[in-house]
């Protein structure tokens, strides 16, 4: 017994200290990647249209750069949670996530794992050094690509001694996936271990480790895979907790399409390991099935085949699960919307889809935030169009007087949650252009938030003219109406602007603004002139001359957000 515990406790630290250092590793290769493609990033997801190849393409190639399914998928539930993806346009996507995870089980089948170290340490220096960011992130994603094998590697030194202690290889003998028992029990246990490392990357690894020493099977492996495969959805069912009926469809999506697809190749599991063995004899002349650790002529190569096998294990699976939903996916998305049906009540919209693992994606994490800054600018939209209703096209609804008051607090507390979003973004190691990206949607943010008071300040000044009986004369209240039809004109053409990631040409923008500003002066020079021909009650005076300098600061604040979208991201060099 002593000599047992004596043997497990360094085969323990070993085991640890690999899986933590792959971990890390995993997180700065997904960093280093984001950083140097960004702006492809960001290109792939306003590609995602209603073509179903698109969007499964698009997560595929998302899931490849951000390497982490995970990451995706959260992201994607904040997408259509803030009404900017569609959820069949989401289910396509979550698929390709889905098939662009497996890239971490071919990463490992190349055979540098003694390089680990080297590849770590030198990738190291330049990431210290560099001065620049492209190289630097450069550095950073090669620095994780050899972490990944060097933690992988002292996970199998921690491993290797497995198999040599007989109260290990008994316990292993409960799961073994020979029966469709043994198969579903392997599943369960990769399902759990993934909650608990709530990374499904992580847990390929401890398999890919216990597999290459030959302390499991591999047909032990393949099916811990499928499990792995349910267990990631955990972390998207938390995150749609609190959102709203279109983001936990997508959340439900996910877990569905997982689940359906573990349960079919369950079923033909027996078949589906030996064509994939099949397959890896081929390519490298060893059959995954039948070849053992001890017999191996090379224990390297022996490592690669079962690593090989348990890679094509897992995209050959998520390929032919993605084949059989494509063609039904709005079908299933309407099945969906069924399942889960629309509250009788609208909804209340909440940022909780702006959730903290968006950080570790700064780049996906902007278009989060970007889509509730956009989503700030149609409500201020909504607003004016809500005002001139009541202000000036009539009858009087008072419902609608409460929802424009009460749109403007929701714009306020939209800005309160995208700073801190945005501000724990910004903390951390970030490259330039994404730290000015965020900037630029802080201070957009900021002015649509401004924009909001000054709507909700013309609102109570209409409000303040009929509790105290007065009105406005016919032919200055149309001129207001001109003045309040053209500025929401250019809040609506600035901000559609932002929403389609272009800017109005500078001479229109610049053109529009003066114009507004000439007005406003022209309408408070009629004003004056009207107090000399009779009397005019200085309440109405009061009012009217604060509406019009109301007007004048949306039309600043409209500005400022055009002065933003046509700031470069990156400064002149």
């Amino acid at each position: 017994m002593n000599e047992t515990l004596s043997a497990t406790i360094p085969m323990a630290m070993s085991a640890i200290g690999g899986l933590g250092i792959f971990m890390l590793g995993m997180k700065y290769m997904s960093e280093g990647m984001q950083a140097v493609a960004g702006n492809s990033l960001r290109r792939m997801i306003s590609l995602v249209t209603n073509n179903r190849l698109m969007a499964t393409g698009v997560g595929t190639g998302v899931t490849v750069l951000v390497q982490s399914s995970t990451i995706t998928t959260v992201i994607l539930v904040g997408l259509v949670n803030a009404g900017l993806m569609q959820l069949h346009q989401a289910i396509g996507v979550i698929m390709g996530a889905n098939i662009g995870t497996t890239i971490t089980g071919w990463i490992l089948v190349l055979k540098i794992g003694k390089y680990g170290l080297p590849i770590l340490g030198t990738a190291a220096l330049f990431y210290l050094f560099s001065r620049r960011d492209r190289p630097r992130f450069i550095a950073m994603a090669i620095m994780g690509l050899g972490m990944v094998f060097f933690g992988l590697e002292l996970m199998k030194d921690g491993f290797a001694p497995m198999k040599d202690i007989p109260m290990f290889m008994d316990a292993f003998e409960w799961f073994r996936a020979d029966t469709y028992l043994g198969v579903m029990k392997c599943v369960l246990i990769g399902c759990v271990l993934t909650l608990l490392v709530q990374s499904s990357s992580a847990t390929l690894g401890i398999t890919i480790g216990l597999t290459a020493t030959g302390v499991i099977p591999f047909t032990t492996a393949a099916a811990l895979v499928l499990g792995e495969n349910i267990g990631t959805t955990i972390t998207v069912i938390l995150a749609s907790i609190g959102a709203n009926t279109a983001a936990k469809r997508a959340a439900a999506a996910h877990v569905l399409f997982n689940l359906f697809g573990v349960f079919w190749i369950t079923l033909i599991f027996q078949w589906y390991v030996r064509l994939v063995a099949r397959v890896v004899e081929n390519m490298h002349g060893v059959d995954p099935m039948t070849a053992t650790y001890a017999t191996a002529a090379d224990p390297i190569h022996f490592g690669a085949v079962m690593t090989a096998g348990i890679a094509l294990t897992h995209t050959g699976f998520n390929l032919a699960n993605t084949a059989m939903f494509l063609p039904f996916l709005r079908p299933f998305a309407r099945l969906l919307q069924k399942v889960i049906e629309d509250p009788g009540v609208k909804e209340v919209r909440h940022l909780k889809h702006l959730d903290p693992r968006g950080v570790n994606a700064p780049v996906l994490g902007l278009e989060q935030s970007r889509g509730e800054v956009v989503n700030m600018g149609k409500g201020a939209v909504k607003m004016a169009e809500w005002i001139r209703q009541i202000a000036f096209v009539g009858p009087r609804d008072e419902r609608l007087v409460q929802k424009t008051f009460h749109r403007e607090e929701v714009l306020d507390n939209v800005q309160h949650e995208v700073v801190r979003f945005l501000t724990d973004l910004l903390d951390g190691t970030v490259p330039q252009a994404v730290a000015r990206e965020g900037q630029r949607q802080l201070r957009i943010a900021h002015e649509y938030e401004s924009m909001s008071d000054r709507l909700a300040s013309i609102l109570r000044g209409i409000n303040k003219l009929r509790e105290q009986g007065l009105e406005l004369p016919g032919e200055q209240l149309a001129e207001l109406r001109e003045l309040h039809e053209d500025t929401t004109e250019f809040v609506r053409a600035i901000t559609n602007a932002f929403e389609q990631r272009t800017a109005l040409p500078e001479a229109d923008a610049q053109s529009t603004s003066q114009a507004l500003t000439r007005k406003v002066r022209s309408l408070r020079s009629r004003h004056l002139d009207r107090m000399t021909e009779h009397p005019v009650d200085p309440r109405v005076t009061l009012i009217y001359t604060g509406l019009l300098t109301d007007y004048r600061r949306i039309r600043a604040h409209a500005t400022n957000v055009h002065e933003a979208t046509t700031e470069p991201l990156t400064p002149a060099s």
